[in-house]
């Protein structure tokens, strides 16, 4: 594992912790360069269901290692490779059939907030803080995840984020929906892990196939196409369907069993 992450597993959930606290947990060129072979681990082992990215100590992430930048971004040829690595880890993650929660305490600053905005949910305790802030830097926002941010909080907040560089706090966070739920400090851990399972225990192919269909229409596709078709009729003729309905008749839980 790259220096400056640590993954573990418990069961059926898999959770990639960011291990620099004594750097608010900011983000190198290393790390994200890791990140998509992190989810790559995670896609290929049938038993994780759930992958949660969180911070060591009291942050998630403060964002990218500014202090890389007079090195690795020193030239518009270096700026592009560092992008690069940046554009991957988001894509990883935005492309993840599994379901990536982040869970945040603390500062979700810069590349903090672009990676959680590329996971699927978003929980925070009391008191953490949010904000994008390339403006600060004279950096122009990447497209993909621009569009990300648009879709979960519109074209006003994506414009008072990205253009001031001012942070907000959890509830003003979730009352524009850039959080999925705020919990106070304490109930952080329990309440994630209680979703996390959740989500595990739902058909799969349920989950993975209406993510999929998700990150389509949030690329601004329309229509349904052949893959939709496919992944529909595919769960039509799934174990999956019959042990739902099975279940649902029964007034039993299912027991699914798609990996």
């Amino acid at each position: 594992m790259t220096e400056g992450f640590e993954f573990t597993r418990d069961g059926e959930v898999a959770r990639l912790t960011f291990t620099r606290p004594e750097k608010m947990n900011a983000i190198t060129y290393g790390m994200w360069s890791a990140i998509p072979d992190v989810v790559a681990r995670v896609e290929a082992d049938p038993g994780i269901k759930v992958l949660v990215l969180t911070g060591a100590g009291a942050h998630f992430s403060a964002g990218a290692d500014i202090s890389e930048f007079r090195e690795l971004r020193s030239t518009a040829d270096a700026a592009e490779t560092y992008d690069k690595a940046v554009d991957g880890a988001v894509a990883a993650l935005t492309a993840s059939r599994k379901p990536t929660v982040a869970m945040i305490r603390g500062n979700c600053i810069g590349g903090g907030c672009q990676l959680s905005v590329a996971c699927d949910f978003r929980f925070a305790a009391e008191g953490s803080r949010f904000g994008i802030t390339p403006a600060k830097l004279g950096i122009v926002y990447h497209f993909g995840s621009t569009r990300q941010l648009v879709s979960l909080v519109g074209p006003a907040n994506a414009k008072y984020f990205l253009l001031s560089g001012e942070l907000v706090d959890a509830c003003r966070a979730r009352e524009i929906g850039l959080l999925n739920d705020v919990f106070p400090a304490d109930d952080l851990e329990a309440s994630t892990r209680k979703f996390a399972e959740t989500l595990a225990s739902r058909s799969q192919a349920s989950v993975r196939g209406m993510n999929r269909i998700i990150e389509k229409i949030v690329a601004g596709q329309e229509e349904s196409d052949a893959e939709v078709d496919e992944i529909r009729l595919g769960a039509l003729h799934g174990e999956d369907y019959a042990e739902g309905v099975a279940a649902f008749l029964a007034r039993r839980p299912p027991k699914f069993t798609y990996r």
